[in-house]
């Protein structure tokens, strides 16, 4: 398109010193002539400042050297008495090195030699003064020095000595004369290149006024249509903003269809979120009409999401309880959050949903908003929870009880019985360490949930402990007339390994044997030892575990569905611990069963002797 110089009078205003299109270039010019400016004074500070320094330095130096020399020779001089001379020494060092202040001052605050003739009233130094010296004060490190001083047979003081300030000489100026100098000549070759500039950056100028033009409020494209005697920069410029003219026009209708566009991908995205939640959510208007289903909401209802939507919610949820909640939010009879857990009875799966139904606006009525979840393995956990705590309470009740009968039976009749008393121990001791075992193993479940179950690992002993598991078991075994037997070999290796908590997976394997054995049953306890393994198999004569439950007993709390199991007590941890523990060393623990027949459990630990 042809450029046309615009002359709307709303276009940007241009300095009246500058002509068009220079505007940038002079600010340029100018705010690098103020920098080179700055930097100059900067440089000449500095210059002045590190000379300064340099004097104050050398002058504190010369303080301090000249004050030392003058101490040792005071001291001499004061020590023989010989107070006259000491003051001319001090006179004359002081002219000498320009010090405003020296003096010698003992610790009652008298002067015995000062620069100033008029503070030496002291005729004659005393035979001897106190021992502490006296306190002065530091105006400035740099000119003011206080020595102390050790008077021969007297005693301490100190010599003050004030330096003059150090004063600039004409090596400053002669520098400072040098920085001006380069700057100048900085400041002529800057003038030169902006000269330079200007010729080559008119165009850019120009375009930069056109822009402020439409900064200020000019909304017409005529606005920024610059000169073409600019150069070549101001026809590309030109160019440019007509085909931005008419690309701005054909760019309307595209622009207004990609935010509709945008609109139904927000829409869609909010769909997506709310279908990736596995809560179900309904929203439902003041009709008991559902507005929005999500597909967790289809699911749980049973139910296609596009035949939800429009329906009255009465019409696919038969819960008395929640249609109620939803009528009175609607209404607007209540805006109080309410919570209500529905367990399914119907044909299908069986199971419990927890209804929420809660407004979605707090000031105003009409719109309520319904969320499904389910919570049956929630409700499931804490069922087994309440299990264990109430066969845990069982478990522990035992021992407790057979300790306190037989305290009793000791106290009444240990004395005349010793054969009686000493049963009544073995059989506390029994149950103590019984129970033990069964708070040690609430323990290791409570370490297992925290995350905090660990080995400690030693040298351990084998012989010992399936002597310890024998004697723990026979009494057992005998009261219920099981024949339990070890079969051990003739030499044990000592294993590296936690002793209490292998002792704790063999007691819960050997404990479950005995347990579920019935009586004349058989338990055999089968170790073999090689190089590489050690493997322990508890092999009993007992009702035997189902196909079914014998892929689940080592799950938490479990317990296998026999009626012949309900009548014994257990926690449903034993054999979770034990395999635990087993796999935690290297190991693992494996079960082969057949129904009333009996049951093997195998515990493989990999061998690491000791030498």
């Amino acid at each position: 398109m042809d450029a046309v110089p615009s002359d709307n009078p709303k276009s940007a205003p241009r300095s009246r010193l500058l002509p068009h299109g220079e505007s940038v270039i002079a600010s340029v010019g100018l705010a690098l002539a103020a920098l080179l400016l700055c930097v100059m004074s900067a440089s000449a500070w500095w210059v002045h400042h590190t000379q300064q320094n340099m004097l104050d330095a050398s002058r504190a130096a010369q303080t301090r050297a000249a004050g030392d020399l003058l101490a040792e020779t005071a001291e001499v001089l004061l020590g023989q008495d010989d107070l006259s001379t000491a003051r001319r020494l001090v006179a004359d060092t002081a002219r000498t090195h320009e010090f405003a202040l020296c003096r010698i001052v003992l610790p009652d605050g008298q002067i015995a030699a000062s620069l100033e003739a008029s503070e030496n009233k002291l005729h004659q130094l005393p035979a001897s003064w106190p021992q502490s010296r006296p306190a002065g004060s530091v105006e400035d490190a740099k000119t003011s020095v206080h020595i102390p001083l050790t008077i021969p047979g007297r005693g301490p003081a100190t010599l003050e000595v004030v330096a003059l300030p150090s004063v600039t000489y004409g090596s400053e100026w002669e520098a400072l004369a040098g920085v001006g100098a380069i700057g100048a000549a900085a400041l002529v070759v800057l003038l030169a290149l902006y000269r330079r500039m200007r010729r080559r950056l008119r165009a850019m100028g120009a375009i930069r006024d056109a822009l402020a033009a439409v900064s200020s409020g000019e909304t017409a494209m005529a606005a920024l249509v610059i000169s073409p005697d600019l150069g070549p920069e101001a026809a590309a410029w030109n160019q440019v903003i007509g085909e931005t003219d008419r690309l701005r026009r054909q760019g309307v209708a595209e622009r207004a269809r990609e935010a509709l566009g945008r609109r139904q991908e927000s829409h869609s995205d909010v769909d997506a979120a709310c279908d990736a939640l596995p809560q179900g959510l309904l929203i439902v208007d003041d009709k008991t009409r559902v507005k929005y289903a999500n597909g967790a909401a289809a699911g749980f209802l049973r139910s296609n999401r596009e035949a939800l939507v429009g329906k009255e919610v009465g019409a696919f949820l038969d819960v008395p309880g929640v249609l109620l909640a939803v009528q009175e939010i609607a209404t607007g009879a209540s805006r109080r959050r309410q919570v209500m857990d529905i367990e399914q009875k119907d044909d299908g799966p069986a199971g419990v949903l927890r209804f929420t139904v809660r407004p979605v606006r707090r000031d105003d009525s009409g719109t309520a908003m319904i969320t499904i979840e389910d919570i049956t393995q929630q409700r499931a956990a804490e069922e087994a929870r309440h299990r264990f705590v109430a066969q845990a309470t069982h478990e522990l009740r035992t021992p407790l009880t057979n300790i306190r009968l037989y305290v009793e039976t000791a106290i009444e009749d240990g004395e005349a019985d010793p054969a009686m008393r000493s049963k009544c121990l073995n059989v506390i001791n029994g149950e103590t360490r019984r129970l033990e075992r069964i708070v040690g193993e609430m323990l290791s479940v409570a370490e297992i949930e925290a995350g905090s179950f660990k080995l400690q690992c030693d040298d351990v002993r084998l012989d010992q402990l399936f002597e310890d598991l024998s004697a723990d078991y026979q009494q057992q075994a005998a009261d219920k007339n099981v024949t339990l037997t070890f079969h051990l070999p003739p030499k044990f290796p000592v294993v590296q390994g936690d002793r209490d908590k292998i002792l704790m997976a063999l007691h819960n394997l050997v404990g479950n044997a005995l347990k579920y054995t019935p009586e004349t049953g058989k338990v055999d306890v089968v170790v073999e030892a090689t190089e590489k393994q050690l493997s322990v198999q508890v092999r009993d004569t007992g009702i035997g575990i189902s196909d079914a439950d014998a892929e689940k007993i080592f799950d938490r709390f479990y317990r296998a569905h026999d009626p012949r199991v309900a009548k014994i007590t257990g926690s449903g941890l034993g054999l979770t611990l034990a395999r635990e523990v087993v796999r935690l060393h290297g190991g693992d623990v494996t079960v082969e069963s057949r129904l009333n027949q009996g049951s093997t459990f195998t515990i493989t630990l990999p061998m690491k002797t000791a030498a």
